[in-house]
């Protein structure tokens, strides 16, 4: 099996390698280098690692060359007549040797960026995208030409290498924070508290190591533990909590680690029963994995799962979405736009894209998908276009959007995003919204209408409305339903999807504003003795057994089935910062401090009221430790969470792809309804 190699010699001679399940490898679509690329070396007892591609390796028979900053393409720059300052990377980052276990008792002081910064960086993805127009793209990314990407970067003691001396990112504790307009992260010195301290060694206890260098977290870490099941991997979207701790530290590394390694892993080829899913697709989870060789050495190697390993062997639709949510939120926090402008990011950028935006049979915007394939992981009868999904595809859009090139390559991708985004955005604020008026509404829908005027578009039969909604909705509250297809409203409220509704706005401020006041109003449902509840209400006896399947697990009030989980405090306190209702994350908080230490970080908790810890909980389950964290240092600094969230965008709701009123057949229903969405 021919794999890209990196070799990592230390006192056993350890060399790490990312496996590559194609026969024949190749480097950007191009034969492999004749040389192995060489790095992260330790020498003697130095905790000082390093990754060094070797400066002479060569992609022979094609234009582009590793160079000291791992990713320089000169043909390619001379040509887009790019500046020489660290094309494809931001900078060399020189840090000096620091334990992930240090700086636990006081907050981190220092960030300090010496470069054009943002600005400069940002002029850069036009050039980049210049030579990589739709018919390359198409040759080597989609054509399965790209097995295995360069390693992610090149850390250098060597602090003369030319052109980089502007982009160079130094990190430290003596560098006094500069201006880095919406992307400065400076934490007051304060001392923490005990909890916060004991949640700090917590999570740096869960850091994964691989080759000597920080890529992500083990979703759980409980002592003694000796059913781990995939607990001891590391997953795309449990990192998101952990990543957002550390970059609000101040600490960027792991996660620029992370994204790089998950993305070196997408071109992995994913193969179950003989099929294989569509390229772009992100691996739920990886585990480094460390295999004994000859001659007294040992090999790291990463091993990912695309849901072939997975309980029900699902797919991650999610985590592709998290991705790149994550990669907007380290570049605002960190300033690090030159991670987004390089060309690999760019193209595992738009292959996520164009798997989330191929056409198919649906005639809906929003994405079909099967059962578990979210967060909600196992059957829980969430299959068609759950809100969740369709929430984090809208932040993702917005996130490429922003982030993507646009040039002659790109425009198609760019126009396609703009098209989607408006059309998700009605058919979402249009159909899953519900509120006193609405339900009284579809309780008197007429059905069977056969006509492109029909006001019950999805023949929606009155019966569906469950007896528990009527009473429980509040006058002055509504929120986004589940899921909705073709004769089915799924009526329960699914948290993480209203958040995300919440921090996109994928939902109108009128909207957002009235999710906050349905969780405020039905506090004792949603968030009871711990926040906050992931779906409510919980599936019951008959309809538990159908739904579920039986699924012991998924018991009523437990785990996916009305359980509640800390890890929702994060997304929960971003939209209460939001919509100026702080008050309400500041109540929440102070219920899961009150728990969460003498607890022991469960996952998630039981009971109507999630009074008691889940019958199968992991304990010291990272993401509620990060979770925790992320709430904290948000609270403490409300201004940051405007790094992480999106306001309305008004551009969207004048984007109408409708050809229908074009040719006379009727007139497009959006303007109708556009008065409605914006009041």
């Amino acid at each position: 099996m021919n794999s890209l190699s990196l070799l990592c010699h230390a006192a056993m001679k350890p060399t790490c390698r990312i496996l590559n399940r194609r026969r024949n490898s190749a480097f950007f679509g191009f034969p492999r280098p004749a040389k192995w690329l060489h790095g992260l070396t330790k020498t003697g007892n130095s905790s000082s690692f390093c990754v060094n591609f070797e400066q002479n390796s060569q992609c022979h028979a094609n234009p582009f060359r590793i160079s000291g900053s791992g990713g320089v393409f000169d043909d390619a720059r001379k040509a887009s007549k790019v500046p020489s300052l660290s094309f494809g990377q931001s900078g060399v980052i020189s840090r000096s040797s620091r334990s992930y276990s240090a700086g636990i008792g006081t907050t981190s002081r220092g960030i300090s960026v010496i470069a054009s910064l943002a600005s400069r960086f940002r002029n850069l993805s036009t050039s980049i995208e210049t030579s990589v127009n739709d018919n390359n793209f198409e040759r080597i990314y989609v054509q399965g030409g790209i097995n295995v990407k360069p390693l992610v970067e090149r850390i250098d003691k060597d602090e003369n290498i030319v052109g980089e001396e502007e982009s160079r990112i130094e990190v430290g504790d003596e560098k006094k924070s500069e201006s880095l307009n919406e992307a400065t992260v400076v934490s007051p010195e304060r001392e923490y508290s005990d909890i916060e301290k004991e949640a700090w060694r917590l999570l740096r206890d869960s850091i994964v190591m691989y080759c000597g260098n920080p890529v992500g977290t083990v979703a759980a870490n409980e002592p003694g533990d000796k059913q781990l099941l995939n607990y001891d991997q590391v997953f795309i979207r449990d990192f998101v909590p952990s990543a957002l701790a550390f970059l609000l530290k101040g600490e960027g590394e792991i996660v620029r680690n992370f994204l790089l390694h998950t993305l070196q892993l997408q071109s992995w080829e994913k193969t179950v029963d003989c099929y294989s899913p569509g390229q772009g697709l992100m691996p739920a989870s990886f585990k480094v994995r460390t295999v004994p060789l000859d001659g007294n050495k040992i090999e790291e190697v990463l091993d990912p799962d695309f849901g072939e390993s997975a309980i029900g062997r699902v797919a991650p639709v999610d985590s592709g979405l998290w991705w790149i949510i994550l990669l907007r939120a380290y570049g605002k926090i960190t300033g690090d736009y030159g991670l987004q402008e390089r060309v690999d990011v760019q193209t595992g950028l738009k292959m996520i894209l164009n798997l989330c935006l191929t056409d198919g049979f649906d005639m809906f915007p929003s994405l079909l998908v099967t059962d578990g394939s979210c967060m909600i992981d196992r059957r829980m009868g969430i299959h068609g276009h759950p809100l969740e999904i369709q929430a984090l595809f809208y932040s993702a859009l917005r996130c490429s959007r922003e982030m993507l090139g646009v040039n002659d390559g790109s425009k198609n991708l760019v126009r396609a995003i703009n098209n989607r985004l408006s059309a998700l955005s009605f058919h979402i604020r249009e159909y899953y919204w519900v509120d006193m008026k609405k339900i009284n509404e579809i309780y008197r829908y007429k059905t069977e209408e056969y006509s492109t005027e029909a006001t019950n578009k999805f023949n929606i039969y009155p019966d569906q409305i469950p007896l528990w909604l009527m009473d429980w909705i509040p006058e002055e509250g509504g929120y986004f339903i589940g899921n909705l297809q073709p004769a089915h409203m799924d009526f329960r409220f699914f948290t993480l999807g209203n958040l995300w509704s919440i921090v996109s706005s994928l939902g109108t401020p009128k909207q957002n504003d009235a999710v906050l006041n349905l969780i405020e109003a039905k506090w004792d449902d949603l968030v009871g003795h711990m926040p906050l509840k992931i779906s409510y209400p919980a599936l019951e006896f008959e309809e538990w057994r159908i739904i579920t399947g039986s699924d012991p697990k998924n018991t009523p009030w437990s785990y996916h089935n009305g359980g509640s989980w800390p890890t929702l405090l994060w997304q929960f306190t971003l939209a209460c910062i939001k919509m100026g209702r702080i008050e309400l994350a500041q109540k929440a908080a102070a219920l899961a401090e009150k728990r969460l230490r003498s607890d022991r970080w469960p996952e998630y908790y039981d009971t109507r009221t999630g009074k008691f810890i889940g019958k199968q909980s992991r304990l010291h389950q990272t993401w509620t430790i990060a979770g925790f964290l992320t709430t904290k240092m948000l609270l403490e600094n409300p201004e940051k969470a405007a790094l992480l969230f999106w306001d309305e965008d008004y551009e969207l709701l004048e984007i109408c792809v409708c050809v229908l009123s074009k040719s006379g057949r009727k007139k497009c229903s959006r303007g109708a309804a556009k008065s409605q969405i914006l009041e």
